[in-house]
Parts: structure tokens; sequence; C-alpha cells
């Protein structure tokens, strides 16, 4: 028995392979390494370099590693970017994600944890949103992964197949143990941009509007650990293995930072003032999502281990440090 990680070369899910290999799970990742990075799968794990929507190929992989559960990260997750290409997101996130459903439907595959966002709530107020808030995405990339919950959801209706759908808030941070962090070079993190700006990568840190109606005008976000991520998806497999019933949760903290709190965050522990330029608000960004964690602490029993925004940063920049010494070496 296999749990396949699609998109597992990419930042989260290659810190879904190393939990499920620290966990003695025989793993097997699938990426196309258009943004993922050969170097941060785990050497347990076998690696097939392969597009998830070739559904031959799939069915192959899927028989040949005798694979009984997916996890499904590959996506592209740029929310500005997908109000400028939505036809390449919608094929990307939710195209792509139906393929992978049907092969899965085909071959048998009994659970499928699915790497879904706040974005599907879209501008949620004030309060920490739930899980049974309403769902209006403001982006193409929030609506390509809505279209993609409600395909996994009526094809587990059909078929019986068991799912966990996780809405990600802002991930961030690196493995505690140095193996994987965030390495696309042009990434859009905020967290990674900050870090990258006070060692020098960076000339510059833009913030996108201070207009926004917050404490500080910037917009509020909540900040998880992609640690703490993983160990969420592990244990909603646990849970659909051990009999639960399919469930869609939130994963963040709970609690809300600025983008200019992050900034100062970042300052402090690195003791250098960054450079900053106001620019305009981007299109599809909502002024502030803070999730409700209520359902899937209660479900799960899960409990985050780095949720400080110390470790959050000091993960980054040690990351992002290991990144330049890689690269000087």
């Amino acid at each position: 028995m296999a749990v396949l990680v699609s998109g597992g070369a990419g930042y989260i899910g290659s810190h879904m392979a190393h939990a499920l290999c620290d966990a003695g799970e025989r793993v097997v990742v699938v990426d196309d390494l258009s943004t993922g990075q050969r170097a941060a799968v785990p050497r347990a794990a076998t690696f097939i370099q392969a597009d998830v929507s070739d559904q031959a190929g799939m069915a192959d992989i899927l028989r040949q590693h005798q694979v009984t559960a997916i996890a499904h990260f590959a996506a592209r997750i740029v929310v500005p970017d997908s109000v400028a290409d939505p036809l390449g997101y919608y094929l990307a996130n939710t195209v792509k994600t139906r393929a992978l459903l049907e092969t899965a439907v085909a071959g048998g595959i009994g659970h499928f944890i699915f790497s879904s966002t706040a974005a599907v709530y879209g501008d949620a107020g004030d309060g920490a949103v739930g899980e049974d808030a309403p769902l209006a995405p403001v982006s193409p990339y929030g609506r390509s992964k809505l279209m993609s919950e409600w395909m996994l959801q009526d094809a587990a209706g059909a078929h019986g197949l068991k799912y966990a759908a996780l809405r990600y808030f802002n991930v961030a941070g690196a493995d505690p143990q140095g193996r994987t962090g965030q390495s696309t070079p042009n990434a859009t993190h905020l967290i990674k941009v900050a870090c990258q700006t006070a060692l020098g990568k960076r000339d510059r840190l833009q913030v996108f509007g201070v207009d926004y109606p917050t404490a500080d005008g910037s917009c509020i976000r909540d900040y998880i650990h992609v640690t703490d991520l993983a160990q969420a998806h592990v244990e909603a497999l646990e849970h659909l293995r051990g009999g639960g019933d399919s469930f869609i949760a939130n994963c963040g903290y709970g609690r809300g930072l600025s983008v200019l709190e992050v900034i100062r965050a970042v300052e402090r522990i690195t003791g250098r003032s960054l450079p900053v330029e106001i620019a305009p608000r981007r299109a599809g960004d909502p002024a502030r999502i803070v999730a409700n964690t209520a359902r899937i602490q209660n479900l799960l029993d899960w409990r985050p281990q780095h949720d400080s925004i110390d470790e959050i940063v000091g993960s980054a920049l040690a990351w992002e440090q290991r990144l330049t010494n890689s690269a000087s070496g």
C-alpha cells in the first residue's frame, strides 16, 4: 500500500511527503516539475515526473505502486495571476483535478485528501470564518478550488470515495529540519519575500494597499506554519482510514496578523529595517480573513506545535539562508 502525493515536489506537497515518510508510510510523489523542485522530494519516496491529467499514465502508477490513498497538492496558487490568466487556472486546478478524480475512482482509491483554500470564502468580514460561511470567492483561484471541492463531494457521493478537503489560510515557514521549504524563485508569499528582502535578495518589499478597513490599513491574514499544516493532512488521512466520515475543515490558527505586523516581526528577528514600497491593492485580495478552527480541532484533535510568528519567520529565514548558501557554494 502506498500514498500518492501529487505536487509533492512543491512547497506544501514536499512537506506532506516528508511527514508521511517520517510516519513510516510508503510514498509515491508525482510532479511535473513545472514549479516544483526535485531536491525537495524525500529520498525515501518514489519520484515520478508526470502530469496528473495523463489518465492512462496515472492509472499505471496507481496500479504498479499499489496506491490506496491520494493527497492532491498539484495546483497553481497565485491569486493575482489567476485574475490575469483565469483559463489557465481553471485548467490546472479544476480540469486536471477532475481527471485525477476520475482516475482515482476507476482505480478503486479509497481515500482522497484535497488541498483547498480559504479563498473560497472571499471577503469574509471581521469575524473568524467557519466552514459553513457563505462561499463567495472573489478570484478565479478561489473559484477553481471551490469547483474542485464540489466535484470531490459529488464523486464521493456517487462512488463511495472518502475525502478530506482542507481549506488553508496563509501558509508560511519551512521544515524545522531544513529538508524543504519555499523554493520558488519568484514566489509572492509575504514572509518569503520579506526574508529575501532582509537578506538583500530583493531591493524592496511591496505592500499592496494600506487603505483597507483594518487597524493599520493593510490586509490581515491567518498565518499557519507549513509543518503544522502537513501534520493536519496526516491526521486527516488517519481519520478516514479509521472509518471517519468525509469532511471539509479550515487549517489556520484562528488569529490574524496584518501585513505591516508581519513586516515588523521580520525586522525584529533579523535586526534589519526593510525597505518598503506602498503599492496599489492587488485584484482579488480580501481585506481580512481569519479561520475558525473549532471543527478540525474537535474532529482530529489537531493541536499546532509551531504557532508562533517568530518561529514561522525564523524557519523561513533559515531556509532562505540555506538556499543562499547552496547557490554560492
